[in-house]
């Protein structure tokens, strides 16, 4: 990355995440951010959470396979995320920042305020204290946020050949979720940008691209 134009924040790369609820279409628009940086000459590093290093990927998979044999317990669900994003994030996203690298997440902390927080009952305060031990004050240089009604998210999920644990849970579940995901981007608007995800992929990808512009184009066009 050049640093030409560039102030020291840029020099250090970019760290962006999508979030949004199952069925929001993250997976689909992550395309569209690296496009967008990939086409203005960044290089482009793409991850996910739970996941995203060998480690954090097995942790990943105690989160979302259901296990009938044993119930995970949430507080289990909610440390376990954090060990996760503290890998990802030691290993993986901050020495791809140092090299100058936009670094795009499917999912990162605010899938927890949301998840956990909103979905399973956690106060903010505790998950404030767990993030304070696992990350610090890292986080993101902006959010996307994908907002689609939860039936229309659910009809989507249903498409897949198979759903992971966190897709099995009932309706009422995912509705708290898409309310905390509303209210943590109302009061965050300066770092959250709140995108409608009903429409056809074109028309999201546009307001993907929207955002970005509004956020990053006088880097691109520093480039």
């Amino acid at each position: 990355m050049s640093s030409s134009g560039l102030d020291n924040k840029v020099q250090r790369g970019l760290f962006i995440t999508l979030e949004g609820g199952e069925g929001s279409g993250k997976t689909t628009q992550i395309a569209t951010v690296k496009e967008y940086f990939q086409a203005a000459g960044y290089d482009v590093v793409c991850t996910r959470e739970p996941g995203g290093t060998k480690i954090a990927e097995r942790i990943r998979s105690i989160l979302l396979t259901k296990e009938h044999e044993e119930d995970l317990c949430s507080i289990s669900e909610l440390l376990l995320m954090y060990a996760s994003r503290a890998q990802l994030v030691n290993t993986l996203i901050k020495p791809m920042l140092e090299q100058g690298k936009i670094v795009i997440s499917d999912r990162f902390d605010l899938s927890t305020v949301a998840y956990q927080g909103a979905g399973r009952g956690f106060d903010l305060e505790t998950i404030s204290k767990l993030r304070e031990i696992a990350i610090g004050n890292f986080k993101p240089d902006l959010t996307l946020l994908l907002d689609v009604d939860v039936k229309l998210g659910m009809e989507r999920v249903l498409r897949r050949s198979a759903r992971d644990r966190f897709e099995q849970e009932a309706e009422e579940f995912f509705t708290r979720i898409r309310q905390g995901f509303r209210d943590y981007a109302a009061k965050h608007t300066d770092e959250v940008y709140l995108i409608d995800g009903s429409s056809d992929e074109a028309s999201v990808a546009n307001a993907v691209r929207a955002a970005l512009d509004k956020k990053f184009a006088h880097l691109v066009k520093a480039k």
